[in-house]
Order: structure tokens, then C-alpha cells, then sequence
């Protein structure tokens, strides 16, 4: 099988495509390095990748249509997992038009370079973002998301629907996975664990936005990527389905977590919300469990110690 994986430099792109290597499948890593965070971490993200034979790497954007489509003309694809995006709420935002340009066109591309390649088989990374400020928890697959609080969440809801369309005309098996705060090693320097961990172990002050009370469905990656391979190996029709850990840790918890592990104190700006933020994420993963196999073992503790080994080593 050869799979090409797109937005594969990443935190969890580079954690799948050692997965599937072990796995002895070939793999097609497509990748712009996008300057959002240093080039530098992506490569190291995928030094072990590099030395295996079955690995290759493409660099490019996949809003530039025709060096995909030449990929797909130079490697007989047969499955894709889409991951390339512009990630973050807040930057989002800043600058919606990027991101709706990345995520909403260049998911098209990809899209469209599959149907005239012949290969109808996708796994699409989605975002518990979509649910917005979801009255109803746990949050369900079937929930109403037509309430998105930032580009970057309506941008995702409205690539699912572009999936779901070619699905509906062409016959694509595509599954749509709403990520729930994915942490662990490699993490994007920018989101709160990581950002956090530096800055404790600097000993400066952390910026606390509302009382603390916040709440995410973190989510330790070698569980997210479990639920990928599972979604590779169950592909088919179109389907949507949460990948969480189906519990909640608040913002200050958190943070008691990180400086447990680290062993130093936090100090603590506290600040208003921002703009984007939602109150609580939280998983139901019912359906993933039954369709899937799909069945989360980490803990957040054991996820933040290893974390932290990681980002000290």
C-alpha cells in the first residue's frame, strides 16, 4: 500500500508516518514547511522517517494543484490522509483569509487530484473545533455544528462538507476525525502545554486567560494515531468520527500537572478570554469505540510526564 500524507512534517503527521513505516507501508510525505513555526522542528520531526527506504518526501503547498497532481501521477496512492492545514483559533482570526484559502481550497485540490487519479480513499483530520460553545457534553458526532466561533472552525466544518460531497458524487470513502487538543512530544511550540513548559521552565510568568475553569479533552497522541490506523483499516462510506479521551482537565489543573513534572512553580498572569476560545471540549467517543475498535489508554498525567522527558531530552 503507498499512502500519501499531507501536512506530514507535523506533530502528529510525523508520529503517523512512523507508524506506518513500522508497518512496513510506503509513505509520501507532502509538505510546504509552512513558516507558522520554525521549518527547523518539522525536519527533526522527521529524522527517523528520513532513513527509512520506504519514505519520501514532496515539498510543496497543496494549493499548488499541479505539483500534486504530478504526485499522484509519480506514486500509485492509494489511500491519502489529509492533516495539511492552517492550524490555531486565534491567528485564525488575525487572518482568515489564509486559512480559508489552506484548509477549504487546498482540501478541494487534494480532492480534486484524487478524483482524477482514481483513488477515493481519505481520512481528513477535523477539529472538535467545530462544535463551538456546544451547549450538550459529552459532544456527540450527530450534535449541530452550525455555530463555529472562528474561521479556523467554520473552515473545518466546511471541509467536512466538500468531503461529504465527494462521497455523495464520486463514491469517496472518506471519514472525517475531529481531533480533541492532541498533546505530547513534538507538539507545535504555540499551543498551551508546550508553550507553557517553556515558559516554566524559564521561569516566567504564564498568561491565564478567564478564571482557570476552561476545560479541554486533551488527548495523548499515540491514542490519536491508534484511532488513525484504525480509521485506515475500517475505511469506508463517509462517516465522522470523534477522537478524544472522553475526559475533561481544566486550564489550572493543567498547569498544576506541567509544574509537577517540571518541579517548578508556576507564576501566573491572569487575563479576560479571548475571542475564539471556547469553555469546555469533551468528547463523546461512543461511536468510535463501536465502529472502530477504537479504546484511548493514556492518562493526561502519564501524557504530561512523557511529554516533559521529551522536551527536556
Amino acid at each position: 500500500m503507498q499512502i500519501l500524507v499531507t501536512g506530514g512534517a507535523g506533530f502528529i503527521g510525523s508520529h503517523l508516518i512512523e507508524r506506518l513505516l513500522a508497518h512496513e507501508i510506503n509513505v509520501v510525505c507532502y509538505d510546504n514547511f509552512d513558516p507558522f513555526y520554525d521549518a527547523g522542528i518539522k525536519r527533526a520531526n522527521l529524522y527517523h522517517a528520513m532513513q527509512h527506504s520506504n519514505f519520501k518526501l514532496i515539498e510543496a503547498s497543496i494549493l499548488d494543484y499541479t505539483t500534486l497532481n504530478t504526485c499522484f501521477e509519480n506514486y500509485k496512492i492509494d489511500l491519502v490522509i489529509h492533516l495539511a492545514a492552517k492550524a490555531g483559533v486565534r491567528p485564525s482570526i488575525a487572518d482568515p483569509m489564509s486559512y480559508y484559502e489552506t484548509n477549504v481550497d487546498g482540501t478541494l485540490n487534494v480532492l480534486e487530484a484524487m478524483k482524477h487519479h482514481s483513488v477515493k480513499k481519505m481520512v481528513f483530520a477535523s477539529s472538535s473545533s467545530v462544535y463551538g460553545n456546544n451547549a450538550k457534553v459529552p459532544f456527540s458526532e450527530s450534535d449541530f455544528v452550525d455555530h463555529p466561533i472562528s474561521p479556523y472552525a467554520a473552515s473545518k466544518k466546511a471541509a467536512e462538507l466538500i468531503c461529504h460531497t465527494y462521497h455523495h458524487l464520486y463514491g469517496f470513502d472518506i471519514f472525517c476525525m475531529r481531533f480533541f487538543t492532541v498533546f505530547g512530544p513534538r507538539q507545535r511550540p504555540d499551543l498551551a502545554i508546550h508553550k507553557f513548559a517553556e515558559l516554566i521552565l524559564n521561569e516566567q510568568t504564564l498568561p491565564i486567560y478567564g478564571d482557570g475553569s476552561s476545560s479541554r479533552d486533551y488527548t495523548y497522541i499515540e491514542d490519536i494515531i491508534d484511532g488513525l490506523m484504525k480509521a485506515i483499516d475500517n475505511l469506508n462510506g463517509y462517516n465522522i468520527f470523534n477522537l478524544g479521551e472522553s475526559r475533561t482537565i481544566t486550564l489550572l489543573q493543567m498547569v498544576e500537572s506541567v509544574q509537577k513534572h517540571i518541579g517548578k512553580k508556576a507564576k501566573i498572569n491572569s487575563l479576560p478570554m479571548q475571542l475564539g476560545d471556547v469553555l469546555t471540549t469533551f468528547a463523546d467517543i461512543s461511536k468510535a469505540k463501536e465502529i472502530l475498535g477504537y479504546n484511548p489508554s493514556w492518562s493526561f498525567d502519564e501524557g504530561i510526564k512523557k511529554f516533559i522527558e521529551w522536551k527536556r531530552s
